[in-house]
């Protein structure tokens, strides 16, 4: 049975292209890039043009370019070095209540000792409200942490506006882009973001890789301490074939932005014309009009979601409820409950998000089996 891979945005296959480009540093350039020799130094040349094809993606200097190992550790770097580093200043943090949950536990821990975190509210599109945001700022805040891009209903914030509020107040501002980066156009500078958070597998590049982008301007303190590797802020022999991979990824990404964006819209904006007209008694989450390209999500009434996801299966489709980092929980999604979704749609909820590879064809399989399949459900009740 072919299998037919909806969950871009819990993953990514690694493209072809990048692991080509890896492949060398396995068996031919593997040299420790902290050595003197030839070998070391071609490993570290490597790595240096890696730094500089993440920076082109998002348009910042190279030496802001701080590679590890994935999202959450971006995230976690960027909330807690800069809180301890600026714990003198002041112990406040603004966040949303719909960001990842490596944003949202690392708060939790910042919280556990001593600082003040504000969540703040959103739409029932996803989208926070700019004048809370600024009523929610007082002397004491350092930090605006807000997700560029929901990873659940694909719902994108005005960030510009936001990087424009924090520095008019004087406050850092990081965005969590993991979702964003490939398929939105991010200029960090334009759009006064001081720290970003990238994962290489949302991307094409392999799990265990990404990158944190701080301004040189931002002092932050660092959490791994050992040798004096990534400039003294990240300590640990380097995963250099994965930091090539995640240069070769971004590089794709920024030279075919515009083609993966329209197509992935096409795919999208389909899907969602044949559910609703195929399948009564739904609910399309997240912005209509800032949304990513390829994410769907749509809440179906009395429907279970597991049971959806398991029949689904067995056709060979691979979709999810939301995250995949909350996938095993048997909770309603902390995203749906704070668009204000109720419980009658909210456990019926599919996220499907598309990737290169998808077809039309696919999609058609895809709503024609969850046609079928709602139906089943609905009846069996």
């Amino acid at each position: 049975m072919k299998i037919r891979y909806f969950d871009n945005a819990a993953t990514m296959k690694v493209k072809r292209e990048v692991l080509d480009k890896m492949f060398p540093y396995f068996i031919e350039l593997y040299g420790n890039p902290s050595s003197l020799y030839t070998l070391g130094r071609r490993a570290k040349m490597g790595i240096e043009e890696a730094r500089r094809e993440v920076a082109d993606l998002i348009k910042c200097d190279k030496n802001e370019i701080y590679f590890t190992s994935g999202g959450t550790e971006s995230d976690n770097t960027a909330l807690k070095g800069i809180m301890y580093a600026n714990k003198n200043k002041g112990k406040h943090v603004i966040t949303t209540k719909i960001e990842h949950h490596a944003i949202l536990n690392t708060c939790k821990t910042l919280e556990e000792n001593g600082f003040k975190i504000t969540y703040l509210n959103v739409d029932k599109d996803g989208i926070i409200n700019l004048k809370e945001l600024i009523d929610a700022i007082t002397k004491e805040t350092v930090l605006i942490s807000v997700m560029f891009a929901n990873n659940e209903i694909g719902s994108i914030q005005p960030i510009q506006k936001i990087g424009e509020i924090a520095k008019e107040k004087g406050i850092i501002f990081h965005t969590d882009a993991v979702q964003a980066c490939g398929n939105v156009d991010i200029g960090v500078k334009e759009m006064h973001i001081d720290m970003l958070s990238l994962s290489g597998h949302k991307i094409g590049a392999p799990k265990g890789i990404g990158a944190l982008y701080v301004n040189k301007n931002i002092e932050f303190k660092n959490l791994i301490d050992g040798g004096h590797q990534e400039r003294d802020k990240r300590a640990g022999t380097e995963n250099i074939p994965g930091m090539v991979g995640l240069g070769e990824a971004c590089k794709i990404a920024k030279d075919n932005m515009e083609t993966h964006v329209n197509r992935l819209k096409g795919l999208r904006d389909f899907y969602f014309s044949e559910v609703k007209n195929q399948i009564p008694d739904i609910k399309i989450n997240g912005s209509m009009k800032h949304r990513l390209p390829g994410n769907s999500n749509i809440s179906f009434k009395d429907v279970n979601g597991n049971e959806l996801l398991m029949k689904l299966d067995e056709r060979g489709i691979c979709a999810s409820a939301g995250s995949a980092c909350s996938s095993r929980s048997s909770m309603p999604s902390h995203v749906l409950t704070a668009i204000g979704l109720t419980s009658e749609y909210a456990e019926g909820t599919l996220r499907v998000t598309f990737g290169d590879e998808n077809t039309k064809e696919d999609v058609e399989y895809l709503v024609e089996n969850l046609t079928q399949i709602v139906k089943e459900i609905r009846n069996i009740k």
